[in-house]
């Protein structure tokens, strides 16, 4: 199996409040990139976590566990929210979702 696909875990913060100006900043996002194996998720398994086929559906697996929080995974330029984790000794897979 090859990881060879990049994979940003993205961590949403939300900007606060300026009392001088009366508006909010700007929010950011930090991103953590890592490699991954990313696959189309098997009708088996959507059928087991969604209860139906779902377009759009990835099945990322990596190599290590991810144990900082994020809110959102970016592949390519689309963001997907994750649906399912499941980690393994060694590996962590996620049953992703593309965002509307």
């Amino acid at each position: 199996m090859r990881y060879d696909t990049t994979v940003y875990f993205q961590k949403l913060t939300q900007g606060e409040y300026d009392p001088e100006t009366g508006d909010y900043k700007e929010d950011s996002i930090r991103e953590d990139a890592k490699q991954a194996t990313v696959m189309d998720t098997s009708t088996q398994m959507m059928q087991l976590i969604y209860g139906t086929i779902k377009q759009g559906s990835l099945t990322v697996q990596l190599q290590n566990h991810y144990d900082h929080p994020f809110n959102q995974v970016r592949i390519g330029n689309k963001i997907y929210k994750v649906d399912h984790s499941r980690k393994l000794r060694t590996k962590q897979t996620f049953i992703v979702s593309e965002v509307q």
